[in-house]
Protein backbone atom coordinates (compact mmCIF):
# COMPACT_ATOMS: atom_id res chain seq x y z
CA UNK A 1 0.00 0.00 0.00
CA UNK A 2 1.03 3.86 -0.70
CA UNK A 3 0.87 6.41 1.75
CA UNK A 4 1.37 9.75 -0.53
CA UNK A 5 0.37 8.20 -3.93
CA UNK A 6 -2.46 6.67 -4.82
CA UNK A 7 -4.45 5.56 -8.48
CA UNK A 8 -7.77 5.45 -8.57
CA UNK A 9 -10.44 4.37 -11.91
CA UNK A 10 -13.75 5.59 -13.01
CA UNK A 11 -14.75 4.74 -16.13
CA UNK A 12 -11.26 4.32 -18.40
CA UNK A 13 -9.57 6.85 -16.88
CA UNK A 14 -7.20 6.41 -13.78
CA UNK A 15 -6.00 9.51 -11.68
CA UNK A 16 -2.36 9.24 -10.26
CA UNK A 17 -2.72 11.68 -7.06
CA UNK A 18 0.13 12.98 -5.05
CA UNK A 19 -1.28 14.14 -1.91
CA UNK A 20 1.75 15.08 0.69
CA UNK A 21 0.29 18.41 2.67
CA UNK A 22 1.09 20.77 2.69
CA UNK A 23 2.52 21.08 -0.79
CA UNK A 24 3.61 17.91 -1.69
CA UNK A 25 7.23 17.43 -1.65
CA UNK A 26 8.55 14.77 -3.56
CA UNK A 27 10.63 12.32 -0.89
CA UNK A 28 12.28 9.58 -1.63
CA UNK A 29 9.21 7.75 -0.58
CA UNK A 30 6.93 9.48 -3.16
CA UNK A 31 9.40 8.73 -5.70
CA UNK A 32 9.38 5.33 -4.80
CA UNK A 33 5.67 5.19 -4.54
CA UNK A 34 5.29 7.15 -8.21
CA UNK A 35 7.33 3.87 -9.71
CA UNK A 36 4.61 1.89 -8.05
CA UNK A 37 1.52 3.28 -9.36
CA UNK A 38 2.79 3.95 -12.54
CA UNK A 39 3.55 0.60 -13.02
CA UNK A 40 0.17 -0.47 -11.56
CA UNK A 41 -1.70 2.25 -13.75
CA UNK A 42 0.51 0.46 -17.05
CA UNK A 43 -0.60 -3.09 -16.35
CA UNK A 44 -4.33 -2.75 -15.59
CA UNK A 45 -6.47 -3.20 -18.38
CA UNK A 46 -9.33 -0.93 -16.95
CA UNK A 47 -7.23 1.91 -17.14
CA UNK A 48 -6.76 3.47 -20.55
CA UNK A 49 -5.40 6.72 -20.23
CA UNK A 50 -4.20 8.57 -16.97
CA UNK A 51 -4.98 11.95 -15.06
CA UNK A 52 -1.72 13.10 -12.99
CA UNK A 53 -2.46 15.37 -10.19
CA UNK A 54 -1.17 17.24 -6.63
CA UNK A 55 -4.81 18.58 -6.06
CA UNK A 56 -6.45 21.57 -5.85
CA UNK A 57 -4.14 24.07 -4.15
CA UNK A 58 -0.37 22.79 -5.43
CA UNK A 59 0.32 20.13 -7.93
CA UNK A 60 4.13 19.38 -5.93
CA UNK A 61 6.37 22.54 -4.85
CA UNK A 62 9.71 20.46 -5.63
CA UNK A 63 11.91 17.74 -4.14
CA UNK A 64 12.42 17.48 -0.43
CA UNK A 65 15.12 20.26 0.67
CA UNK A 66 14.95 19.14 4.20
CA UNK A 67 15.82 15.52 3.33
CA UNK A 68 18.49 16.80 0.97
CA UNK A 69 20.30 19.05 2.61
CA UNK A 70 22.52 16.56 4.37
CA UNK A 71 23.19 14.59 1.45
CA UNK A 72 27.17 14.36 0.37
CA UNK A 73 28.23 13.35 -2.97
CA UNK A 74 28.18 9.22 -1.50
CA UNK A 75 25.10 9.92 -0.59
CA UNK A 76 24.03 10.94 -3.38
CA UNK A 77 25.71 9.00 -6.11
CA UNK A 78 23.65 6.13 -6.06
CA UNK A 79 20.70 7.58 -5.38
CA UNK A 80 20.03 9.76 -8.37
CA UNK A 81 19.14 7.17 -10.98
CA UNK A 82 16.64 6.30 -8.86
CA UNK A 83 15.39 10.08 -8.13
CA UNK A 84 15.20 10.37 -11.70
CA UNK A 85 12.99 7.47 -12.16
CA UNK A 86 10.64 7.85 -10.12
CA UNK A 87 10.16 11.71 -11.03
CA UNK A 88 10.60 10.26 -14.35
CA UNK A 89 7.65 7.93 -13.70
CA UNK A 90 4.72 8.69 -15.63
CA UNK A 91 6.90 8.65 -18.98
CA UNK A 92 6.88 5.28 -18.66
CA UNK A 93 2.87 4.66 -18.58
CA UNK A 94 2.12 3.13 -22.12
CA UNK A 95 -0.89 4.98 -22.70
CA UNK A 96 -2.22 8.60 -22.72
CA UNK A 97 -1.07 10.70 -20.06
CA UNK A 98 -1.81 14.41 -18.84
CA UNK A 99 -1.04 16.53 -16.08
CA UNK A 100 -3.58 18.64 -14.50
CA UNK A 101 -1.08 21.43 -12.79
CA UNK A 102 -2.62 23.92 -10.30
CA UNK A 103 -0.28 26.44 -8.12
CA UNK A 104 2.89 25.54 -8.01
CA UNK A 105 5.11 22.86 -9.57
CA UNK A 106 8.49 23.28 -9.18
CA UNK A 107 11.47 21.48 -9.32
CA UNK A 108 10.82 18.06 -9.06
CA UNK A 109 7.12 18.43 -9.54
CA UNK A 110 7.66 20.33 -13.03
CA UNK A 111 9.72 16.93 -13.99
CA UNK A 112 7.23 14.70 -13.01
CA UNK A 113 4.75 17.27 -14.83
CA UNK A 114 7.46 16.75 -18.05
CA UNK A 115 6.49 13.05 -17.97
CA UNK A 116 3.10 13.51 -19.26
CA UNK A 117 2.42 13.59 -22.45
CA UNK A 118 0.14 16.78 -22.04
CA UNK A 119 -0.49 19.80 -19.81
CA UNK A 120 -3.37 21.42 -18.39
CA UNK A 121 -2.13 24.57 -16.19
CA UNK A 122 -4.81 26.53 -14.50
CA UNK A 123 -4.28 29.92 -14.20
CA UNK A 124 -2.63 30.04 -10.97
CA UNK A 125 -0.11 27.50 -11.99
CA UNK A 126 3.67 28.66 -11.10
CA UNK A 127 6.34 26.26 -12.76
CA UNK A 128 10.03 26.77 -12.85
CA UNK A 129 13.30 25.49 -11.18
CA UNK A 130 14.59 26.91 -8.36
CA UNK A 131 17.23 23.85 -7.83
CA UNK A 132 20.29 26.79 -8.73
CA UNK A 133 18.98 29.18 -5.82
CA UNK A 134 19.89 25.96 -3.73
CA UNK A 135 23.18 25.40 -5.26
CA UNK A 136 22.54 22.41 -7.51
CA UNK A 137 20.44 21.99 -10.27
CA UNK A 138 17.38 20.06 -12.15
CA UNK A 139 18.41 16.19 -11.76
CA UNK A 140 15.19 14.10 -11.88
CA UNK A 141 14.92 15.00 -15.96
CA UNK A 142 14.32 18.41 -16.20
CA UNK A 143 17.49 18.89 -17.93
CA UNK A 144 16.52 16.37 -21.22
CA UNK A 145 12.70 16.72 -21.03
CA UNK A 146 12.58 20.31 -20.84
CA UNK A 147 15.44 20.97 -23.21
CA UNK A 148 13.47 18.21 -25.92
CA UNK A 149 10.43 20.02 -25.13
CA UNK A 150 11.11 23.99 -25.06
CA UNK A 151 14.32 23.83 -26.94
CA UNK A 152 18.17 24.55 -24.74
CA UNK A 153 18.04 28.51 -25.22
CA UNK A 154 14.55 28.28 -23.17
CA UNK A 155 15.85 25.47 -20.83
CA UNK A 156 18.86 27.07 -19.81
CA UNK A 157 17.11 30.44 -18.53
CA UNK A 158 14.92 28.89 -16.75
CA UNK A 159 17.14 26.30 -14.95
CA UNK A 160 20.02 29.44 -14.76
CA UNK A 161 18.00 31.94 -12.92
CA UNK A 162 15.57 29.29 -11.09
CA UNK A 163 12.54 32.00 -12.12
CA UNK A 164 9.03 30.95 -12.00
CA UNK A 165 6.85 31.51 -14.95
CA UNK A 166 3.46 32.20 -14.73
CA UNK A 167 0.40 29.87 -16.77
CA UNK A 168 0.55 32.48 -19.55
CA UNK A 169 4.27 32.48 -20.33
CA UNK A 170 4.80 28.49 -19.58
CA UNK A 171 1.78 28.02 -22.37
CA UNK A 172 3.68 31.06 -24.88
CA UNK A 173 7.40 28.97 -24.68
CA UNK A 174 5.53 25.37 -24.87
CA UNK A 175 5.59 24.35 -21.09
CA UNK A 176 2.48 23.76 -21.27
CA UNK A 177 0.05 23.13 -23.98
CA UNK A 178 -3.35 24.77 -22.29
CA UNK A 179 -4.52 26.92 -19.68
CA UNK A 180 -7.94 27.04 -17.97
CA UNK A 181 -9.76 28.28 -14.82
CA UNK A 182 -8.19 26.64 -11.78
CA UNK A 183 -11.09 25.28 -10.69
CA UNK A 184 -11.06 23.88 -13.87
CA UNK A 185 -8.24 21.93 -14.68
CA UNK A 186 -8.99 18.44 -12.79
CA UNK A 187 -12.13 18.41 -15.62
CA UNK A 188 -10.11 19.70 -18.58
CA UNK A 189 -7.59 16.74 -17.59
CA UNK A 190 -10.63 14.02 -17.55
CA UNK A 191 -11.74 15.30 -20.49
CA UNK A 192 -8.86 14.55 -22.38
CA UNK A 193 -8.02 11.34 -21.25
CA UNK A 194 -11.55 10.27 -21.30
CA UNK A 195 -11.34 10.36 -25.02
CA UNK A 196 -8.88 7.79 -25.46
CA UNK A 197 -10.76 5.06 -23.09
CA UNK A 198 -12.83 3.03 -25.81
CA UNK A 199 -9.45 3.90 -28.55
CA UNK A 200 -6.67 1.38 -29.86
CA UNK A 201 -5.18 0.63 -26.85
CA UNK A 202 -2.22 -1.24 -28.22
CA UNK A 203 -1.92 1.79 -30.84
CA UNK A 204 -1.66 4.42 -28.65
CA UNK A 205 1.37 2.14 -27.25
CA UNK A 206 3.15 1.96 -30.54
CA UNK A 207 2.71 5.40 -31.28
CA UNK A 208 4.30 6.67 -27.96
CA UNK A 209 6.89 4.75 -28.15
CA UNK A 210 7.58 5.50 -31.32
CA UNK A 211 7.50 9.17 -30.74
CA UNK A 212 9.24 8.88 -27.59
CA UNK A 213 12.11 6.47 -28.66
CA UNK A 214 12.73 8.52 -32.06
CA UNK A 215 13.10 11.52 -29.90
CA UNK A 216 15.98 10.02 -28.90
CA UNK A 217 17.86 9.08 -32.22
CA UNK A 218 18.52 9.89 -35.78
CA UNK A 219 15.79 10.20 -38.34
CA UNK A 220 16.87 7.27 -40.52
CA UNK A 221 17.48 5.13 -37.02
CA UNK A 222 13.61 6.58 -35.90
CA UNK A 223 12.25 5.54 -39.08
CA UNK A 224 13.09 2.05 -38.69
CA UNK A 225 11.32 2.25 -35.05
CA UNK A 226 8.67 3.45 -36.51
CA UNK A 227 8.37 0.80 -39.25
CA UNK A 228 8.75 -1.66 -36.87
CA UNK A 229 6.33 -0.59 -34.36
CA UNK A 230 3.72 0.27 -37.04
CA UNK A 231 4.38 -3.16 -39.13
CA UNK A 232 3.56 -4.73 -35.08
CA UNK A 233 -0.06 -3.07 -34.13
CA UNK A 234 -1.18 -5.45 -37.78
CA UNK A 235 -0.72 -8.31 -35.12
CA UNK A 236 -3.94 -6.55 -32.88
CA UNK A 237 -7.57 -7.18 -33.37
CA UNK A 238 -8.16 -3.80 -33.14
CA UNK A 239 -6.43 -3.29 -36.02
CA UNK A 240 -8.09 -6.00 -38.37
CA UNK A 241 -11.71 -4.26 -36.58
CA UNK A 242 -10.83 -0.62 -37.71
CA UNK A 243 -9.78 -1.33 -41.30
CA UNK A 244 -12.71 -3.41 -41.64
CA UNK A 245 -15.21 -0.94 -39.98
CA UNK A 246 -13.72 1.70 -42.19
CA UNK A 247 -14.24 -0.43 -45.58
CA UNK A 248 -17.97 -1.21 -44.59
CA UNK A 249 -18.85 1.87 -43.05
CA UNK A 250 -16.79 4.68 -43.36
CA UNK A 251 -13.88 6.33 -40.66
CA UNK A 252 -14.81 7.03 -36.68
CA UNK A 253 -17.29 4.42 -36.37
CA UNK A 254 -15.12 1.41 -35.56
CA UNK A 255 -15.58 -0.53 -32.09
CA UNK A 256 -12.77 -1.26 -30.23
CA UNK A 257 -11.56 -3.46 -28.00
CA UNK A 258 -7.86 -2.75 -26.87
CA UNK A 259 -6.39 -5.95 -28.10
Amino acid sequence: MTEFVSLSVDDGVGTIRIDRPPMNALNRQIQGELLEVADEASTRADVRAVVVYGGEKTFAAGADVKEMASMSYADMAPQARRLSAGLGAISTIPKPTVAAVTGYALGGGLEVVLGADRRIAGENAKLGFPEILLGIFPGGGGTQRAARLIGAPRTKDLIYTGRMVGAEEALAIGLVDEVVPADEVYAKALAWAAQFKDGPALAYAAAKKAIDNGLDTDLRTGLDIESELFAGVFASEDAKAGMASFVENGPGKATFTGR
